[in-house]
């Protein structure tokens, strides 16, 4: 697999994003004071956070199941994790434009009387907004940072003193990283309608970029298999392994978004039910049925068999289609607020938030191969990479070759069993 030709993708996209985003700029300033470049780089922005958000859950998660297939492309999610550090400088455009995009902030400037600020305050007040981003950053921070500096030990000593740490690290993160990530849904998407209530939000989004992270792993671990930097190191079922993983968060993601519409519909609450409202007005109604359809029923449908995990082909297919979906989802989620696009699905705009991504995931791709570059591309001296890899294990378990009867049978065993 030649990839010398795309060696210089990073700097096409940002260059290509770069040109979309000014003349998106100028546009929409002469159209409409810049409403639609601000909602058009919030779409972007929660997209492509996404990832570096399901990079950290995937890392934490390793740790805390203290997990043995993922060993292999842990390295690859801590990559991922430690680009969101870099999301503070492209959160900016957000700050300065923090009130065109969110009424509350505009009602609040005007000392205008709403129950709805008055009943979720402290949070929705200006100050709650900068403590909440500040507080949200600094959690992403200090959690990938402290993952990948002992991942990096690991690699380094292979002390045990590491392992220990990255759970010890993982046992605390989880509850802080599930708190930071449900505040930065309600603060930087949810508030766009600030009267809306929902405790399913933060679980739906952290769904949803788990599951485009997985896609986006599976790509990455297939890109450097084919480049032979990993394939040594890679169970015999490494992707049935990934494509079962993006199945189930393809299911649980369906099942939180089908909850939180069964509930708040069930309900029948003014206060709740206009969001949906809003969203079954003219072709909105459509990008729904994508989700429903295109987000659930097609990947669901099209990863039931077990052999089309490991088919290349196949699955570079679901890994596009992943990021078509959460795209449109991230468009379902915010563009319906601005109330330029309250009619239906902006096509005559969609141009801009594409252009805006293109810019955005050059500059992040630049960082990530740049760090990529900068360790070795797998834990190598992780305790448990041999039985990631399939390989014998003194301790037969179902990840290293099956029951514990079954351990002579392992491959790379020695014959005549242990």
């Amino acid at each position: 697999m030649d990839l010398t030709k795309y060696r210089s993708l990073p700097a096409k996209l940002m260059f290509a994003g770069a040109i979309v985003t000014v003349v998106g700029l100028i546009v929409s300033w002469q159209h409409d004071g810049g409403t639609n470049f601000l909602f058009s780089w919030l779409v972007a922005f929660m997209f492509v956070l996404s990832l570096g958000l399901g990079g950290l859950a995937l890392v934490i998660i390793h740790h805390l199941f203290d997990a043995g297939w993922s060993v292999s492309i842990r390295r690859t999610a801590e990559n991922l994790a430690s680009l969101l550090p870099w999301m503070i400088p492209l959160f900016f455009p957000i700050i300065v434009g923090r009130k065109i995009l969110f009424e509350w902030m505009r009602l609040e400037a005007a000392h205008t009387p709403d129950h709805a600020l008055t009943a979720k305050a402290p949070l929705f007040t200006t100050a709650g907004f900068f403590v909440v981003s500040i507080g949200c950053f600094a959690v992403w921070w200090l959690l990938s940072n402290r993952l990948k500096h002992w991942s990096l030990k690991q690699d380094e000593t292979g002390a045990a003193e590491c392992t220990y740490k990255m759970r010890f690290h993982a046992s605390w993160g989880v509850w802080a990283f599930a708190f930071s990530l449900t505040l930065a849904a309600i603060m930087w998407m949810k508030a766009l309608h600030h009267e809306w209530f929902s405790t399913m939000y933060g679980v739906q989004y952290w769904a949803g970029s788990v599951w485009l992270t997985l896609a986006t792993v599976y790509l990455i671990t297939m890109i450097l298999d084919r480049q032979q930097i990993i394939s040594e190191v890679l169970h015999e079922h490494q992707y049935y392994f990934l494509g079962s993983v993006f199945f189930a968060f393809t299911v649980f993601y369906a099942y939180v978004t089908f909850a939180q519409y069964f509930i708040i519909w069930n309900a029948n609450m003014p206060e709740e039910t206009f969001w949906y409202v809003l969203r079954e007005k003219g072709t909105w109604f459509w990008a729904a049925m994508v989700i429903i359809f295109g987000h659930f029923f097609v990947p669901f449908l099209g990863l039931l068999r077990i052999d089309v995990k490991s088919n290349f082909r196949y699955m570079m297919f679901m890994v596009v289609w992943a990021w078509a979906m959460h795209f449109n989802d991230m468009c379902f989620n915010i563009l319906p607020a601005n109330k330029n696009f309250a009619g239906g699905f902006p096509f005559g705009w969609v141009w801009l938030p594409l252009g805006i991504l293109a810019l955005m995931v050059g500059f992040l791709m630049d960082r990530f191969l740049k760090k990529f570059v900068s360790a070795p591309p797998f834990p190598i001296k992780d305790p448990r990479l041999m039985e990631a890899m399939g390989l014998y294990h003194p301790v037969a378990t179902p990840i290293s070759g099956g029951e514990m009867d079954q351990a002579h049978t392992m491959r790379g065993a020695p014959k005549g069993g242990h």
